[in-house]
C-alpha cells in the first residue's frame, strides 16, 4: 500500500467529515476547494478506499470513512497532547532533571539553589544522585544524570568541566581537643593524634596522596572510611581527628565540631560543574546549571571561599593564638 500522505491531508479529511461540506471545510482550513479536493483524493488513493460518497449537493462518509474518521480524530488528539507536552517541557512547566553530586557539595550549593528552582519551576522534579566523585562522573558520562557537581572530570574527553571554586582541606576535631585552640595545624601535628581518613577508593584520598607524596611526616590513619560524612560523624563521636574538605564540615556554630586550616602543605581541591561534551542540556537542566553557577559565584564574591590564611582563627576555638610563621603551600587539584 502506498502510504504517501501527511498530517495536513488527515486534517483536511477531518474538516470535511465534521462539516459535511467541501466549501465550508476549505474556508475553515484556509485552502481553495480544488486544493482541498486534491488532498482528499490523495488520501483515498493512499488508502485504496473511498472515504466519502459525494455528489453536487451532499457529502457523506462511507462506512470505512466513518471508522477512519473516528481513529483519525483520536490520533490527532493524541498528537496534539504530545506536542503540548513537548512545549511544556521546553517552557519548563513540567518535567524532570537529574543532578549527580558529591555529598560534600550538598550543604554548600543545593539548599539555596533548589529552593529558588522549585519556586520558579514547581512542576519540575529534581532527582539527586549523591555519590562518590567517580560515581558522579560515571553517572554523567553514561547519561544517568544530565549534569553533576564533582571534583573529577577535567581529564575525561567526553566531559566538559567548569571550575566553580577551590577549597582547602581542614582538620576536623572536637571543640575541647588541643588542636582546636590553634590557628592552623600541620600534617605532622595531625599524626600525633588518632587520625582518620577516607580510603583509596575516594577521590579526596587521591587529592591528598598526590599533594603529600613528598611529605615525610604524614599522619598514619587508624580508621579509614569510604565517605567523608562518616569521618565527620566519627570525629563528632570522639574517635579522633580527620582531614576533610572544608565544605564537608557543618556550618559555623556547631556545638561540638571545629575546623582548623591545615598547612605545610596546604592541600586544595577544585569543585566544578560537569556535563557531557557536545550534548545539549534539556531546558530544565540548563536553568539548574545556570543557577548553580550563579550561586557559587555569589558565595565566592561574598568571601565564603577565602584561603586558610584569611580564615585563620575564624573557625578555630576561642583560645586560638598560634601562627605567624612562614608556611609552604602545595596544591593538588584533581577535577
Amino acid at each position: 500500500m502506498n502510504m504517501n500522505f501527511d498530517l495536513a491531508d488527515l486534517r483536511a479529511f477531518i474538516a470535511v467529515a465534521e462539516l459535511a461540506s467541501f466549501r465550508a471545510a476549505a474556508e475553515t482550513i484556509h485552502l481553495s476547494q480544488p486544493a482541498l479536493s486534491r488532498r482528499i483524493d490523495k488520501l483515498e488513493d493512499a488508502l485504496g478506499v473511498r472515504l466519502f460518497d459525494r455528489d453536487t449537493r451532499n457529502v457523506e462518509l462511507t462506512a470505512v470513512g466513518r471508522d477512519f474518521a473516528r481513529k483519525s480524530r483520536s490520533l490527532l488528539d493524541d498528537l496534539d497532547t504530545i506536542l503540548l507536552g513537548v512545549r511544556d517541557v521546553a517552557a519548563n512547566r513540567w518535567g524532570q532533571v537529574t543532578l549527580a553530586c558529591i555529598p560534600s557539595t550538598v550543604h554548600y550549593f543545593l539548599p539555596t539553589v533548589l529552593r529558588q528552582y522549585h519556586e520558579r519551576f514547581p512542576r519540575i522534579r529534581v532527582h539527586i544522585i549523591d555519590e562518590s566523585a567517580n560515581e558522579v562522573l560515571s553517572a554523567v558520562v553514561h547519561g544517568e544524570a544530565e549534569l553533576g557537581l564533582d571534583m573529577t572530570g577535567s581529564d575525561e574527553p567526553t566531559i566538559e568541566f567548569e571550575p566553580l571554586l577551590s577549597e582547602s582541606f581542614v582538620a576536623a576535631c572536637l571543640r575541647d581537643h588541643p588542636l582546636a585552640r590553634q590557628r592552623t595545624v600541620t600534617w605532622a601535628e595531625l599524626g600525633r593524634y588518632d587520625f582518620m581518613t577516607v580510603d583509596k577508593a575516594s577521590g579526596n584520598r587521591l587529592v591528598m596522596d598526590l599533594a603529600l607524596a613528598s611529605t615525610r611526616e604524614r599522619p598514619q590513619p587508624c580508621f579509614e572510611t569510604r565517605h567523608v560524612s562518616t569521618l565527620v560523624s566519627f570525629v563528632e563521636s570522639g574517635l579522633g581527628v580527620a582531614a576533610v574538605p572544608r565544605l564537608s564540615m557543618p556550618r559555623k556554630g556547631h556545638p561540638s565540631l571545629v575546623s582548623v586550616p591545615i598547612v605545610e602543605p596546604e592541600v586544595t581541591r577544585t569543585v566544578g560543574l560537569i556535563k557531557r561534551r557536545g550534548r545539549s542540556l534539556s531546558p530544565a537542566a540548563e536553568h539548574l546549571y545556570a543557577m548553580l553557577r550563579a550561586v557559587a559565584h555569589k558565595q565566592i564574591a561574598a568571601g565564603k571561599n577565602s584561603t586558610p590564611a584569611q580564615r585563620a582563627g575564624s573557625t578555630a576555638g576561642p583560645d586560638a593564638g598560634r601562627g605567624g610563621r612562614t608556611r609552604s603551600r602545595r596544591t593538588a587539584d584533581v577535577r
